[in-house]
């Protein structure tokens, strides 16, 4: 199994000189199984760029499995200019949770962008094959030789993160996620029951990530900016470290950059945290994403 990231960016696209070397394009990630199943986390606008690919190098028809972590933009705006959506013999299936606020299904996602006030291009003019898949929290689904599995993670809308398993391989992505805290101040009623929930929630959440070859994890913010960013539902590079020492993952990958944060910046912040972390680290390695990166997995157990 390989993964490949084509957009690393968080909240906005962030074209230009100074994001040249990561990339500006928001979140996106290829990951091919063993079989060669064509499994997409995320619809940012890096779908476009691996869209242009697939048919550049189209071979066969495309068959692909787009798994949408949330339904804020910058993780679903590239959805209709996925290309294959208009080749007559692709089949396209998105995969996503329902809103338990209006009990709209995945469908609702690409409905809305394809009203004719934002998009110029409706659904009926589309002539790929399109499948949609509403998923229950939790659900096992498999994909080709591959299973992709979810648990809700910590976000103001419901937000999945989804691990891949394939033949003893296995990668998991959080989407956006921000560490649990308490809400309620000591001495407040509500304050041990909360406390309790978080820990369910969390435990869950190392459970789904426990042991994975490649963690790949939503890290906006440094220890210093997070406390003027607290309860926008992001990470920081301290928690993703601490998550992936937690759960024994092989290699971190740090992504949903900042879109204000210049490569020069973003190198500087990652050479900071990595060097407070040095004597922790023991066997895990951390890699900063970036636009091209791709990652074949072996098999730990070999």
């Amino acid at each position: 199994m390989k993964f490949r990231f084509w957009g690393v960016r968080g909240s906005i696209p962030s074209p230009g000189p100074r994001t040249a070397r990561y990339g500006g394009n928001t979140t996106c990630i290829e990951v091919r199984t063993d079989d060669d199943t064509l499994i997409i986390i995320d619809g940012g606008t890096g779908l476009f760029s691996l869209a242009q690919s697939l048919i550049q190098n189209k071979t066969a028809a495309i068959h692909a499995n787009i798994f949408i972590t949330h339904s804020h933009w910058d993780h679903i705006h590239g959805l209709p200019f996925f290309t294959p959506l208009f080749v007559r013999d692709s089949r396209v299936r998105l995969h996503g949770v329902t809103d338990p606020v209006t009990g709209n299904g995945i469908e609702h996602v690409m409905g809305v962008q394809l009203q004719n006030s934002y998009f110029p291009v409706s659904e009926t003019q589309m002539d790929a094959t399109i499948e949609y898949h509403t998923l229950t929290v939790g659900e096992a689904v498999r994909v080709g030789d591959a299973t992709v599995n979810n648990v809700v993670m910590n976000h103001p809308v419901t937000d999945l993160g989804y691990r891949i398993e394939c033949n003893g391989k296995s990668l998991f992505f959080t989407g956006d996620h921000e560490p649990f805290y308490n809400i309620h101040p000591d001495g407040h009623p509500e304050q041990a029951a909360y406390e309790r929930w978080m820990r369910e929630r969390s435990a869950a959440i190392d459970a789904m990530a426990m042991g994975v070859d490649a963690l790949i994890v939503d890290c906006s913010y440094t220890r210093e900016e997070y406390p003027a960013k607290r309860g926008w539902g992001h990470g920081t590079f301290d928690s993703a470290f601490a998550l992936a020492l937690r759960t024994g993952a092989g290699t971190l990958y740090c992504t949903h950059h900042e879109p204000t944060r210049g490569d020069d910046e973003l190198e500087a912040v990652f050479a900071d945290v990595l060097a407070r972390h040095a004597s922790l680290l023991g066997g895990l390695k951390v890699v900063l994403a970036y636009e091209g990166l791709e990652v074949e997995l072996g098999d730990r157990a070999r």
